[in-house]
């Protein structure tokens, strides 16, 4: 991703905000325009070096640290710094996740079990270790699903099980922490222009053919950018959101639209 929306809006004016996974890909996009709205950014990232290449970027706004998801004290940590930092959080965005090609049968226990860990888990962790701070400032969780949680998408199982997870946790939660005055929801993305596609990709005898039927599924014709979601994830964020709660924002350039 070479270039990042700027937006001229400043609807996050004096949020403080978490991203995890912020080091690349869907993650760095939505940091970036939370700095272009007004908000203060802790960049979270298991590679720490990427986590503080985002964050030069983003500039005195923004700070990095380590955060390893699928760990309870990991993740216990990560508010500590936000509270230590600002005394308070506003935002909380659960992006980090990994997917892996594979059906039921070609999935090892293994796969299954990492895709799980990090991509619910961690999910799971970020809102619940969030809790504590959003209450106080009655603010909104963000997670990052995937129409894999909502469509059958070939060669995905673990992936599309992990992010069904996801949507139903984010539901579930937003309905029972609703009188917190926590605004909880979700984004389900389509195919996104990361870093991801070629990892994925790379898995497969012909990774050129299948980052090729990877676009092809897409109506519209193209990847789905990463300012895209990040766009949709401002939005949710903002106060022009009050009243979207439990809500699957879809941004598939019409995947689940046939």
């Amino acid at each position: 991703m070479d270039q990042i929306y700027v937006s001229n809006s400043s609807r996050l004016d004096g949020k403080r905000a978490i991203v995890t996974g912020a080091g690349s890909g869907i993650g760095r996009a939505i940091a970036h325009r939370f700095i272009d709205e007004g908000a203060r950014v802790l960049v979270a990232d298991i590679d720490i070096k990427a986590a503080q290449l985002t964050a030069d970027e983003l500039g005195e706004c923004s700070s990095f640290t380590h955060v390893d998801v699928t760990a309870a004290e990991s993740m216990q940590k990560l508010m500590g710094e936000a509270d230590r930092m600002w005394g308070a959080l506003n935002i909380m965005v659960n992006n980090a996740g990994i997917g892996i090609k594979g059906t039921i049968e070609s999935t090892e226990e293994a796969e299954w079990d990492r895709v799980m860990q990090v991509t619910l888990k961690g999910t799971f962790f970020g809102m619940k270790y969030a809790m504590p701070l959003l209450r106080a400032s009655r603010g909104t969780i963000i997670n990052i699903c995937s129409v894999a949680a909502i469509r059958g998408v070939p060669d995905r199982a673990a992936y599309s099980a992990a992010k069904g997870g996801v949507l139903s946790l984010t539901k579930a939660a937003a309905i029972d922490h609703i009188g917190d005055g926590i605004r909880i929801n979700c984004i389900v993305p389509g195919t996104v222009e990361t870093p991801w596609i070629d990892r994925i990709t790379s898995a497969y005898p012909d990774p050129v053919a299948a980052k090729t039927a990877m676009q092809a599924r897409q109506p519209h014709g193209r990847f789905v950018q990463p300012e895209e979601v990040a766009a949709m994830a401002a939005f949710l964020a903002s106060d022009q959101a009050n009243s979207v709660v439990g809500a699957a924002m879809v941004i598939d350039g019409g995947m689940t639209a046939g």
